[in-house]
This record gives C-alpha cells, structure tokens and sequence, in this order.
C-alpha cells in the first residue's frame, strides 16, 4: 500500500488557528512594554474589585497571594477544559510515546526501515499537535488581561505593603525584592508555589470527571487510528525483512556469515601427519633430525630449516 504524503491543508488550518492567540499574545506584551499606563490602567481596574473582597490584603500577603492565585489557576483551568479534548490529549500522548519508544529502539538495533517509518508517523502527527497547541492558547486570549491586571495589582500591593518580606519555611525573612533565576521576585515565586498544587488537583479532577463523562467512553466505541495504515505497511516491511535475511543466511552458510557456534576450531594436540622417508636428512645441515609439521612441510630439528 503507498501511503500518501503529509497533509498540507491540515497543516496550514493548524498553522493559521495558531497565529491569532500568538499575535495576540504578541500585542499585549508590546503594549505593556511601551505603554505603562495600560497596565497601571489595569491594575487600578482590578483593585475595584479585590480590595473590597480581600479587605485584609494591607495585613496578610499571602493569605492574599494564596487566594488570587488559586482563583485565577482554578478559572484557568475550567475555562481550559472547556478548549481541549482530555481523551484525545491522552491519545495522542500515548501514541506519541509509543513512536518515540519504537524510534529509539530503531535507532539502537539499527533499524534504518523502522527509524524512516517512525520519522514519517511524526511528521503525519505534526498537523494534530499544532491544532492541540492552538487549542491551548486560545484560553489565554480570554484570561491574560485579568492575569495581567491582578499580577499589576500584586506588584503595587508589594511596593505599598508594610514589611518587606514574607517568612518561608527555608527563609524567616524572604525579601520581596530577591530574585528567583535572576528574573522573577520573591512575591511570584510564592504565588506560584501556592497556587500551583492546587492547579493541578483541580485540573486532574475535571479531566477525570469529563473521562468518565466523554461521550466514547459513555458509548463504549474506540477512538479511530488515521495513520494505522502506515503501521501495517511496517509490520508487512518487516516481515518480509525478516524472511529474507533467513533466506540470506540459509544461501550463505556458517562460513559466510561468521556464526561463531557454527565454525569448527581445532584445539592443541597431537594432529596426525605422515612421517618423513627414512634416510632424508636436512638440505642445509645435512642432519637426519626431521619430521613433518601439521602444514606438510619438512622441518630440520638442529637448523630449523623447513622444505617440502
């Protein structure tokens, strides 16, 4: 079977539903890098709403972090969830595993036909894991400006607060101002620490929910495999690769292919050879010290002197 060539068309579809949220995400860092008032603008909008939810925010940093953070992973999440397909994610995360196992198993043995198969799965894949990307990014068009807003308010909160530093358990006195990797403050890596664990209970929990929920799971059916074509064609190529290097070996013999349990090796002994004439002695020495050595030839004792 010939199998035809990757997809063009799914691939550019992929490609253009990928360049919206990228020139969006684009625009909003050109705007917070050349405008300052836009993110002032935004931190002073999101203060009109927490500084009254959170009225202990001038006391508490991190009851304050622990709380934004957490809310803003937990809309994240839900409104991700709304995007992406957990059962498909999970298929082609299983498929692409499996491909890189057999790759590298290829590689390892060898393989040249099963390595070219592998490379050609991945490039037929290529189009569904762009569309999955896009599929992700598109909540962040949705949720980036909030994001942007409250960490705005979060840095001014910090400048504002009235100590200038948090107790952690591996610092008493962690200072908001200190760098993480030379880039982040302290105050970020503590939202992160917080609310990170709680991202990923809560995004676990809804993709076991709509796991159990899904429709295919629901109605028993399997998920159909596009590229199954390409594995049979594999499994037929290497069959026929197999049968013909039996065939190979059978036409070659031991000698020719090297099987060491196949090649006879003398050992050390007596071997039997005829004995030389009597009354031949040596041409060099005139010596009548002579035998016959394993190769056929005369060899003189005395001179070590060797003819036939």
């Amino acid at each position: 079977m010939v199998s035809p060539e990757p997809n063009g068309d799914a691939q550019a579809e992929a490609m253009s539903a990928m360049l919206f949220p990228m020139l969006f995400l684009i625009g909003m860092m050109v705007l917070l890098m050349f405008f300052p008032g836009f993110r002032d603008a935004l931190a002073t909008g999101s203060g009109t709403f927490i500084e009254p939810v959170l009225p202990f925010h001038e006391q508490y940093f991190v009851p304050t972090v622990f709380i934004l953070g957490s809310s803003i992973m937990i809309v994240n999440t839900i409104i991700r969830s709304f995007f992406m397909d957990p059962l498909r994610q999970a298929h082609y995360s299983h498929r692409s595993r499996q491909i890189g196992q057999k790759s590298r198993e290829a590689r390892i043995a060898r393989d040249t036909a099963t390595a070219e198969k592998m490379t050609k799965l991945q490039a037929e894949m290529l189009p569904e894991q762009m569309a999955m990307q896009a599929a992700m990014m598109k909540p962040m068009m949705f949720t980036m400006i909030f994001i942007i807003g409250i960490f705005s308010w979060m840095a001014i909160s910090v400048e504002n607060f009235r100590v200038e530093y948090v107790s952690a358990p591996w610092s008493e006195s962690w200072s908001f101002d200190n760098k993480i990797l030379w880039i982040f403050p302290a105050w970020i890596a503590t939202y992160i620490s917080m609310s990170a664990p709680l991202g990923r209970i809560v995004d676990r929990h809804i993709k076991l929910f709509r796991y159990k929920t899904h429709p295919l799971v629901v109605s028993g059916e399997t998920i159909p495999e596009p590229l199954l074509y390409l594995l049979e064609e594999n499994r037929n190529t290497g069959s026929n690769n197999n049968s013909s290097r039996r065939n190979q070996r059978k036409r070659a013999g031991p000698r020719k292919t090297g099987n060491a349990e196949n090649i006879v090796t003398r050992k050390s002994g007596n071997l039997h050879v005829s004995p030389p004439m009597p009354g031949t002695t040596c041409k060099s020495c005139h010596s009548d010290m002579i035998y016959r050595i394993p190769s056929g030839k005369l060899r003189c004792e005395t001179c070590r002197f060797e003819w036939r």
